[in-house]
């Protein structure tokens, strides 16, 4: 399955166990707002658990992305960067409020979400500022859903840019299946959790 998602707009997926979902920026400096829900509803995406349990700050290829009960929801299994921003959090939007509400979700359930192909930084003012061109057109990133997952996916810019919202393209397939040596021992419990 592929879609593409313009700027400015968000969509929401339901991704079964097993599957790859392959994120791909349409635009310099996109920026991809994902909120990531078990399908049972009982698992959320947690970003300090998720963070602290596998010892970054950052999201990048190989780290499992937790739920608040420790158990794995997906894999991040390539990227084409280095650095998914984690610590800002989304521009609230109408139209997201509108993806949740289809799955009979709404304002109580958005909680931390990645901002893929985003990267933010200490300025030489302290403060936390987004770093433009990090992302170009083509770049990607593939997760691997670990359980049935509703996924949902904002295309506004980032909450830090001065650049408008670009597209980005989305693709499911099979996934293949991942080599548990490159995990970290908190990674593999999370992902044990799921069985």
């Amino acid at each position: 399955m592929k879609h593409e998602i313009p700027g400015d707009a968000a969509w929401s997926v339901a991704v079964r166990s097993g599957r790859a979902l392959t994120l791909t920026a349409l635009a310099d400096d996109a920026n991809a707002s994902v909120l990531i829900i078990g399908a049972d509803r009982l698992d959320r995406l947690n970003i300090p658990d998720t963070l602290k349990s596998q010892m970054t700050a950052r999201i990048h290829s190989g780290l499992v992305l937790m739920s608040d009960r420790g158990v794995a929801l997906a894999t991040v299994t390539s990227s084409t960067l280095d650095w998914h921003d984690c610590l800002t959090g989304f521009v609230p939007s109408q139209l997201l409020l509108l993806e949740l509400a289809k799955h009979g979700l709404g304002p109580a359930d958005l909680h931390g979400c990645i901002n893929f192909f985003s990267k933010v930084a200490i300025d030489s003012t302290s403060a936390l500022a987004f770093v433009p061109g990090h992302a170009t057109v083509g770049a990607s990133v593939t997760l691997r859903a670990d359980q049935d997952l509703l996924v949902f996916v904002s295309t506004t810019a980032h909450a830090l840019a001065t650049t408008p919202a670009g597209a980005v393209g989305v693709q499911i397939e099979v996934a293949e299946p991942g080599d548990p040596a490159e995990l970290r021992p908190e990674a593999l419990r999370a992902l044990e959790l799921v069985r």
